[in-house]
């Protein structure tokens, strides 16, 4: 009863994953699906799907640029408490001008500048007037971590689990390059086209015509106030100015408080909104600024564009919408790149390529060829060596390969080209440990043990040697996922997998074989 049972859960597991991995190959997302298959799958990497190949070149410079006007402000009121006046301190290309009011206090700033700022790199002018930069040392860490930013916002955008991309890679490429592939797209996501930095802006004047630039300048006719500018706001589909605000050139409040960025939709209103949530410092200093402002607009901008401007009717603290004439997509993508945050710097797309689904299906044809001949060479082989047990063994490595397709498309793993490299693998290694149970048990029935307790001897002899050997590779495979990209994780998945299964297939489903025959049977020999 217990053997049955054995054979009976076996038997169900098999053709159980054996369903689930007909969803892949029968009626994948690419063709009509049945009801009698599940909706998951199996993905193709993107080597055998196609896909985008980008090359993104973040502006370094600009990091550079950033951290002078930090250091630029940090002197200013280092200088003020020191009471040291200056005519000039402004940023300029690459490093600070710098100008004393009184050229007798220049010891005193050369001392500053020594002890407080070893940032940057002093170059005398003439008697008062100075050239800051930032030393080499300095500028490669400002960079480095500006290129760390910006790989590690890129990398959140693309693994954030509403944007549905999966399995792509995202990683640098030399000092100063990010090479991120995409498979199963034909075009570039929206979430690369924006820097992703959100502030929030109290509306000083409005406009709402397609010249309402030119007539907000046209009241202002000596200047706008200082420390203002204006934002348009744009139908993002045309392109067509919907209205102009005259607003602060400093943010109230920037999206670096954000906690959190959910789409929702509006039935009363019927349409697609953000919702956001601040962290708590982002909370107090937002219900701050609406408390103080309650019947103004306050304007929402993104990368310079107004996306809405509603009119605050009320405190608000931890939660709001963003609202702003979005389709489903554009808001799906908005709360993407607000969760992700903004990129420190601009980027540049500098390398765009896209990878035709026919090398994927040429190479997904070649690869199933290859593994095949593998398979039916060894199968050839050991039922000839191992006779009715090699036939027992090529019975299991068909079930083991229907496991590792079925685990995988249970849990949505993704095949490359090198993951079929890995079932080939799998093949192998699938044999090799019913090899090594076979060869116990020849050595067993040698010493003149009877079938039964030959067979029972030779599986508990090997079971060690199958798990240590398989537990080893397994190691080696999930050192491989854990630093490895693209395709070699593909890879590393499948043979861990495999793994996994040879060693279900060699100890049970082998051995419910035969418990099937010889079984009970009182017999004098075994073909082996």
């Amino acid at each position: 009863m217990t053997r049955r049972s054995g054979m009976i859960a076996t038997l169900l597991l098999v053709l159980l994953l054996g369903w689930i991995a007909a969803a892949n190959w029968f009626a994948p997302e690419t063709r009509e699906r049945h009801w009698w298959l599940p909706d998951g799958g199996l993905r193709l990497g993107l080597d055998l799907q196609g896909g985008i190949h980008m090359v993104i070149a973040p502006d370094l410079a600009v990091a550079v640029q950033h951290e002078l006007s930090h250091l630029r402000g940090t002197l200013e009121t280092r200088l003020a408490s020191e009471n040291i006046a200056t005519k000039t301190l402004a940023v300029v290309g690459d490093g600070i001008d710098l100008e004393l009011a009184d050229a007798g206090q220049e010891e005193a700033l050369r001392t500053l500048l020594t002890s407080d700022f070893d940032a940057l790199r002093v170059s005398v002018i003439e008697a008062g007037r100075m050239r800051l930069t930032l030393s080499d040392t300095w500028q490669r860490q400002t960079q480095e971590q500006a290129m760390l930013q910006t790989l590690e916002v890129i990398r959140r955008r693309v693994d954030d689990p509403a944007t549905g991309i999966q399995e792509s890679v995202v990683t640098r490429q030399g000092t100063s390059r990010i090479l991120v592939q995409i498979p199963g797209v034909s075009v570039v996501p929206d979430i690369f086209k924006q820097t992703g930095f959100l502030e929030f802006k109290i509306v000083q004047e409005a406009e709402g015509s397609e010249n309402a630039e030119q007539l907000l300048r046209a009241r202002h006719k000596d200047g706008l106030p200082e420390g203002a500018e204006i934002l348009l706001e744009k139908d993002r589909k045309t392109g067509k100015v919907l209205g102009a605000y005259l607003v602060p050139a400093l943010p109230d409040i920037t999206g670096d408080y954000l906690e959190d960025a959910r789409v929702q939709f509006d039935s009363r209103r019927s349409e697609w909104q953000v919702a956001f949530t601040w962290k708590a410092e982002g909370g107090r200093i937002f219900g701050d600024l609406t408390g103080k402002n309650v019947g103004k607009q306050l304007a929402v901008v993104l990368d310079e564009q107004v996306y809405s401007a509603p009119v605050v009717r009320d405190r608000i603290s931890r939660q709001g919408v963003i609202t702003g004439r979005f389709s489903s997509q554009e808001a799906a993508d908005l709360a993407v790149i607000l969760r992700a945050g903004a990129l420190p710097i601009p980027v540049v797309l500098e390398e765009e390529r896209t990878i035709g689904p026919a090398l994927g299906a040429d190479s997904i044809s070649r690869g199933l060829r290859a593994a095949t001949l593998a398979a039916l060479l060894v199968v050839i082989f050991i039922v000839i060596y191992y006779r009715l047990s090699g036939v027992y063994a090529s019975i299991a490595m068909g079930v083991n390969l229907i496991l590792v397709m079925g685990l995988m498309s249970m849990f949505e793993g993704t095949l490359t080209l090198p993951g079929i490299a890995g079932l080939a693998l799998t093949i192998g290694m699938a044999v090799d440990a019913n090899v090594l149970i076979f060869e116990r048990i020849r050595e067993e029935l040698r010493t003149g043990k009877a079938v039964r307790a030959a067979i029972a001897t030779g599986f508990d002899k090997a079971f060690w040697t199958i798990v240590d050997a398989n537990v080893t590779t397994l190691l080696t495979a999930l050192v491989l996922y854990n630093y490895g990209t693209g395709p070699i994780k593909g890879f590393a998945v499948t043979l861990a997998v495999g793994l996994i299964t040879n060693v279900f297939t060699a100890l049970v489903v082998t051995r419910q074989l035969y418990a099937l025959y010889p079984g009970d049977r009182p017999v004098k020999s075994i073909s082996i």
